[in-house]
């Protein structure tokens, strides 16, 4: 085979490639439709289930779709959180840009494309200048990469939009929020969704004394050449050369002791905002404190005292706030909802004598255990550190669950509130092991995260 023949073997091989990546590319967009359309679905049937619900308490009205998502995202090891985003993503694309599900679904473009179409047109409430926008976007979408076609989305939402820039900016500040996100090496990355405004002049202040610091830093440097260098000349010597010399070593030997500061600019100005943001304290609006005044300075030691057959369900007494005087209800409520902790007091129905005491919130000592043992949510997928999260009763507490090791767990707000608000359960066996079985039926079952442990060593140290 000449080299002519090998060039054009070569040709059709890699047109070959193409040929199948293109096939390949086209069954894949058609798997992703098929997708949407099934998360879709699912997301209408909790839709259905939410208007059933009586109440109108917004977290009771989402429990149909988080239970569902965690059903689903479990079958799949995804996180319910976003499966419960992709749940919503896909209802939307489905509902209000069907043509570009069709056009997914005929491999026209890819689910990247779709993304960067529902995520530019979300805004888009009314239906004639969504369908504009939506058609618009896909003519160009089906020559070019799903990159472009974001930024053009974006130029083609903007131009369709009826609400004024002062609208969307209004709606888009509602969202304002701040997270970390953990990455390797012990580093974290700390995010800010604010206004523009804001914090280009976040960035501009922490900037500008950035750079002050570098100057003050600068100046310190030159009086200590200075000030080394008239020692040099004033002790006689070697002169110019010798001033010089002095000069350099005074300066180099301040450096090496750390008497000047060798961070840049970008570390410095990443300093300074941690500095602000770790000392700086808020003001409080007293609108918004609890309980504000002399008042709001009281932390109550609460107990309610039950007695043994309240608490078995014998008959149906009720529980007493104790204390040596009595107080309007409004006050003991205030004093009741501010208390660090409350004590169950069981007690002898006859003679009132007290029992046992039981705690509701976990100790001390028992949070660090239960830091130490979960680490993390205890829902399958979550990774919400345990420090972040509540301390669930497996046998709730209202229900004489104790609060002990062997019936706690950590959980995140999300977990908690899905485990009372659906028919989700758990039950904790023997070394913290946690069962779940889902609405559905399916058990899913989880260990303690592992730990690595060190074991002292009775072999005698090595000789040098």
């Amino acid at each position: 085979m000449d080299d002519a023949e090998r060039d054009r073997a070569e040709a059709q091989r890699a047109g070959a490639f193409a040929d199948e990546l293109r096939a390949i590319h086209a069954e894949e967009a058609a798997l992703q439709a098929r997708k949407l359309r099934v998360l879709a679905e699912a997301f209408e049937l909790t839709e259905t289930q939410k208007a059933r619900i009586p109440s109108m308490r917004s977290r009771d009205r989402d429990m149909p779709l988080r239970s569902l998502a965690a059903e689903l995202g479990l079958a799949v090891r995804m996180n319910d959180r976003t499966m419960q985003s992709h749940m919503s993503d896909a209802h939307r694309l489905v509902t209000d840009f069907a043509a570009t599900v069709d056009a997914l679904g005929n491999g026209d473009i890819s689910r990247a494309h779709a993304s960067a179409i529902l995520d530019a047109g979300a805004d888009l409430d009314d239906a004639g200048p969504r369908a504009a926008y939506e058609q618009a976007v896909l003519d160009y979408a089906h020559g070019t990469t799903a990159a472009r076609t974001r930024s053009f989305a974006q130029q083609q939402a903007d131009i369709h939009n009826p609400r004024t820039m002062q609208e969307r900016h209004d709606l888009a500040a509602q969202g304002r929020r701040i997270w970390v996100t953990d990455l390797s090496d012990g580093m974290s990355q700390l995010t800010l969704l604010t206004s523009t405004a804001l914090a280009h002049g976040i960035h501009d202040r922490a900037t500008r004394q950035a750079k002050l610091i570098k100057r003050v830093d600068a100046a310190a440097r030159r009086d200590a050449a200075n000030t080394a260098a008239g020692r040099d000349s004033g002790s006689g010597g070697s002169g110019a050369l010798g001033a010089s010399g002095g000069a350099e070593t005074g300066t180099d030997a301040a450096a090496d002791d750390g008497a000047f500061d060798q961070r840049s600019i970008d570390q410095i100005r990443a300093d300074l905002v941690v500095d602000m943001l770790l000392t700086g304290s808020p003001a409080i609006d007293p609108t918004l404190d609890a309980s504000p005044g002399g008042l709001g300075a009281i932390r109550a030691i609460v107990q309610v005292s039950v007695p043994v057959t309240t608490l078995t369900g014998v008959t149906t007494g009720g529980a007493e706030l104790d204390g040596r005087a009595p107080v309007d209800p409004e006050t003991a409520r205030r004093l009741a909802g501010d208390a660090p902790g409350w004590d169950r007091v069981m007690t002898d129905p006859v003679t009132g004598m007290v029992l046992a005491v039981d705690r509701y919130p976990a100790s001390a000592q028992q949070k660090r255990f239960l830091w130490a043992r979960d680490q993390h949510c205890r829902f399958p997928g979550c990774r919400r550190p345990a420090r972040s999260c509540d301390h669930d009763h497996t046998k709730d507490f209202a229900l004489g669950g104790l609060t002990e090791i062997c019936n706690l767990g950590c959980f995140c707000k999300r977990h908690h509130t899905l485990k009372h608000g659906t028919d989700w359960t758990v039950r904790q066996l023997p070394g913290g092991t946690l069962e779940r079985t889902s609405p559905a039926g399916a058990q899913y079952r989880e260990d303690p995260p592992a730990r690595v442990v060190f074991v002292p060593s009775t072999d005698p140290p090595p000789a040098f």
